[in-house]
């Protein structure tokens, strides 16, 4: 109580006097509000004190279920803790929804009450933790918009429970909460008509105020802007890239408007998806040209405008019917599937003005160059991301959960699928369906299975539990499918809650009012996941958001979850676990990503077990991305076009270059001291990990002499910092590959400059090793300038990104790289002026000899470390901490050595100014061990959601 009181006093003193005076971050008064930005929500503080409290209270005017279902995981964990909670509304204006409260109501460890009459507008958030109490109090509502994307103000303080803030706040809080209703099964039906009445109102108002005209959104303008400037260069076919939901026909129907086309050709997989494409163009284009259908049904050749089936169109019967200039416009739906003989068969025959291709996922894996079919001519592409970032499509909230079967890998084996319909996963899937619910209460669902002979059982059981349930395979006929999406479309009696499906509705299909998906396979693709995802974010009238339940097994290919949700197809392993760890910050907008415990830990166990370097995959993007750009691409490609990170080629290869050399199946022309030059180069020197190594290779490409002051003007013009002398001396060890022990004379320093030996002139004339180089160097760079934040940059490194020991004592500016045994946890400069720290949190059981060695956070700020064994306080290494006046300790972590040989960077630290070290005997196997245990202080707080990762001991 006495430290906390000590540290809050000091906190304070900077939050409220003096900002340059050090203090735990965590106990400073703090500002929350959302920037997309910088990448902050509020929900991650409110997060934060969630999992960290033993109590709680919230007073908000209003609440939604998209708020709720913003924290609906962590009340979840919080009511198996048994931590108590009491939250006030208020029915002020009408607007707290009816199936918020439903919401919080199922949990037992939350009194929930409701103000009904005044202008109750407080909104208030309170957390008790052990005798600590922080309070947000500011503008925030318990809405997703309000705690993920609206302009918020909200004060954070910490205080005592004899605090007067702490106090006041309670006196009115226990105040209001006395008086209030409480909120009941029987209140909540009392209060959803009058909620209902009321939403009619509004619904009516905004209804009024609606353009009767339908208008191209923001991306759909720059699209058609990109298609007109397409043509205006001579091009005759353009490619558009545009995720499910994002209005990928409407933009086709706008471009045709500003085309003015004699004759349009539409072309469709699905008779459906030709009937809901004539809609649409009628809607945009209305009355004024004559549309018509050609599909097995229908031959409505005499129309201006002409949505087809390929199966029908494809006939020789059927194409004959027109001439090869018949139409000036043609337009692919699904455009992916254009490989197909029936699609090519139809492209060969006609000759248009302009042929469109659309598409939400151009990547196939039959090796099909669908780019090139449209001259590499890409429209524009509006991926999932972006999408959500320009409020396209509606959020979505979703939950990875454990599924209670895990060994999903064994798909073919009887027992595995008796296990996959049991009667306790059945129960397993309801009971979460029906906990993580849907925005209005009324599902209309779609549950993907592994199986057709799944979805069947599956449908079958549902139904005998009275869920509504329709299984659709593709024996089903057309008729069949659509009957069953305007059932569960439907509000009369003939509603059905579910369609099950294996993969038919990936892709083709629109039912807007979807409002939750169930996933119940294995992630084997992240396109089919989008394609899943997407079925369901499609913006609807009275549609909030979609709820997305991921029953996440024991599976392989678990890592490709966080590729998918986030987006990032880099495929490397720690933008992927702080992706991960991440949550709901790195996702656009107010849509939110939440696991159980046990589920984030199997996607990080498949993180760390996957090999993110195999042949297979890096060929298919390698191809992939030869196609999109239409030659051999360089690694600044990858880099471009947010493709997989260029350095797993690197590890897989030794270097690039060495991998194009496999893969094109070309011999080398680069001797073997340029291709051991570059396989260095590429793994310990142009990296990505540090500017200056790069900036002065860049500038011998050029001249054989550069300046040291040409290089520290290059360096601030860039990055707005000075690089010391120690740290050029340094590249010139680097560069010379003398730091990691294979000495090659490449660069002279003479302290002045640097200048070009004989031998790097002898390379540089060898044109694959300078082409292979400077691409190298353009790659390094664009990895460091990815990362750099001037703020987030310390002396050399960047916060929270990942270092290896190698990386980090290169960057520090040892002349060797020194063998890994004598670094151990820690290790000191020769110069004594540098003290620096690695640490690995969760050490394994045959590590060392100690049964309770352990290094530890006391919290975000404070460290507890443990020395090397047989220490004293008169150990050097102690004596150098403890008299400490201009040392430098850098912090680098990482939870485990299932992580890699990657180091997060933490900053420096200082040794605490209270239980600094003190010694202590530690049991070992055989005998007591000394050791000193040394307490720091981090200059930085620990990010939360960092310092939660690395803490967890579940993961």
């Amino acid at each position: 109580m006495k430290d906390f009181q000590k540290e809050l006093h000091l906190s304070l003193q900077t939050g409220f006097i003096d900002r340059s005076l050090p203090s735990l971050k965590n106990y400073q008064p703090q500002l929350l509000y959302n920037s997309k930005e910088e990448g902050v929500k509020i929900l991650a503080t409110l997060h934060h004190e969630l999992r960290r409290c033993d109590e709680f209270w919230f007073s908000v005017a209003f609440v939604t279920k998209d708020g709720v279902a913003t924290v609906l995981e962590l009340l979840k964990e919080l009511e198996f803790r048994k931590v108590r909670g009491q939250v006030l509304v208020s029915q002020y204006l009408n607007f707290t929804q009816p199936e918020a409260l439903k919401a919080l109501l199922q949990f037992k460890n939350i009194e929930l009450r409701i103000v009904q009459l005044g202008g109750f507008h407080a909104k208030g958030y309170i957390f008790r933790s052990g005798s600590e109490f922080s309070l947000i109090i500011g503008s925030s509502n318990l809405t997703a918009s309000a705690l993920c994307v609206n302009k918020e103000w909200n004060l954070k303080v910490s205080a005592s429970f004899e605090s007067s803030i702490v106090t006041s706040t309670f006196a009115e809080f226990n105040r209001e909460f006395s008086r209030a209703a409480i909120v009941d099964q029987q209140f909540i039906d009392s209060y959803t008509s009058v909620y209902q009445e009321y939403r009619k109102v509004l619904q009516a108002q905004v209804a009024e105020m609606m353009p009767d005209r339908i208008l191209p959104n923001k991306m759909q303008v720059e699209a058609l802007k990109n298609l007109e400037d397409l043509r205006a260069r001579g091009a005759s076919k353009a490619l558009l890239i545009s995720a499910t939901g994002t209005g990928k026909t409407y933009l086709s129907a706008f471009d045709v408007r500003a085309f003015q086309p004699r004759k349009v050709l539409f072309i469709v997989h699905r008779e459906n998806i030709a009937r809901a494409s004539l809609r649409s163009y009628q809607r945009i284009l209305g009355p004024h040209n004559t549309m018509g259908l050609f599909t097995g049904g229908k031959k409505e050749v005499d129309c201006d405008f002409l949505f087809c089936t390929v199966q029908t169109l494809s006939l020789d019967k059927n194409l004959e019917l027109f001439s090869k200039e018949e139409f000036d416009y043609i337009v692919i739906d699904e455009t992916h599937r254009s490989g197909a003989q029936s699609y090519q068969k139809i492209l060969n025959y006609f000759r248009p003005v302009f042929l469109l291709g659309m598409t939400a996922t151009p990547e196939r894996t039959d090796g099909l160059d669908i780019f090139r079919q449209f001259d590499y001519n890409i429209a524009y592409e509006i991926r999932l991301q972006k999408a959500l970032e320009e409020d396209i499509l509606c959020n979505f909230h979703y939950f990875g959960v454990a599924d209670i079967f895990v060994d999903g890998d064994k798909k073919d084996d009887r027992a595995v699928f008796n296990k996959l319909v049991a009667d306790n996963r059945v129960e397993h899937i309801i009971e979460k369906a029906r906990f993580y619910g849907c925005d209005n209460g009324i599902v209309r669902g779609l549950i993907f299975c592994s199986s057709v002979e799944e979805s069947r059982e599956l449908a079958q059981k549902l139904g005998v539990r009275g869920i509504k349930a329709i299984a659709l395979t593709g024996e089903s006929s057309e008729n069949e499918r659509e009957l069953a999406i305007r059932r569960l479309e439907s509000d009369g009696s003939d509603k059905i809650d579910y369609i099950l499906t294996r993969d038919i509705f990936n892709e083709g299909v629109d039912i807007p009012k979807v409002n939750q998906v169930i996933l119940l396979r294995p992630t084997e693709s992240a396109i089919v996941f989008v394609q899943q995802l997407g079925r369901g974010l499609r913006k609807a009238d009275d549609k909030e958001y979609l709820t997305v339940i991921d029953f996440i097994g024991n599976y392989r290919n678990n890592y490709l979850v966080p590729v998918a949700l986030f987006g990032d197809t880099s495929y490397n392993k720690d933008r992927l676990r702080k992706l991960l760890a991440s949550g709901s910050g790195l996702i656009p907008g107010a849509s939110t990503v939440n696991f159980d415990a046990v589920a984030k830990r199997r996607i990080y166990e498949a993180i760390n077990s996957a090999n993110m370097s195999l042949s297979r995959d890096l060929d298919r993007d390698f191809d992939l991305l030869k196609y999109q750009l239409g030659r051999v691409p360089k690694m600044m490609d990858f880099i471009e076009h947010e493709s997989r990170d260029p350095y797993l080629y690197v590890k897989s290869a030794g270097s690039y270059y060495n991998y194009l050399l496999r893969k094109e199946k070309i011999d080398s022309t680069i001797d073997s001291v340029g291709i051991n030059v570059l396989e260095a180069f590429s793994k310990s020197v142009a990296n990505g990990k540090r500017a200056e190594d790069v900036a002065l290779l860049k500038k011998l490409l050029d001249k054989p002499t550069v300046s040291r002051a040409e290089i520290i003007d290059a360096i601030q013009k860039a990055y707005g910092y000075t690089p010391s002398s120690d740290t050029l001396t340094s590249c010139g060890w680097s560069i010379n590959l003398e730091f990691i022990k294979k000495k090659v004379d490449l660069i002279i320093d003479d302290g002045v400059q640097f200048s070009r030996t004989r031998l790097f002139d002898s390379l540089l004339e060898q044109e694959p090793f300078f082409e292979s180089l400077a691409d190298l160097l353009r790659a390094s760079e664009a990895v460091f300038n990815k990362h750099f934040k001037k703020g987030k940059f310390d002396n050399g490194f960047i916060f929270y990104e990942k270092y290896s020991r190698e990386d980090a004592l290169r960057i520090l500016n040892w002349q060797e790289n020194p063998v890994a045994q004598n670094v151990g946890g820690y290790i000191t400069h020769s110069s004594q002026s540098c003290f620096v720290v690695f640490v690995t949190y969760k050490k394994s059981l045959e590590e060392g000899t100690l049964i309770d060695y352990e290094d530890r956070f006391l919290n975000r700020e404070l460290f507890e470390m443990i020395s090397k064994n047989n220490r004293s306080l008169k150990s050097p290494e102690m004596v150098l901490l403890r008299n400490a006046v201009d040392l430098r300790i850098p912090f680098f972590i990482k939870k485990s050595d299932d992580e890699g040989t990657g180091f997060y960077y933490l900053g420096n630290m200082r040794p605490s100014k209270t239980n600094g070290a003190f010694e202590e005997d530690l049991r070992g196997k055989n005998k007591d061990i000394k050791v000193v245990k040394v307490r720091f202080q981090l200059d930085v707080a620990v990010p939360e959601e960092l310092y939660e990762y690395l803490v967890d001991q579940v993961i």
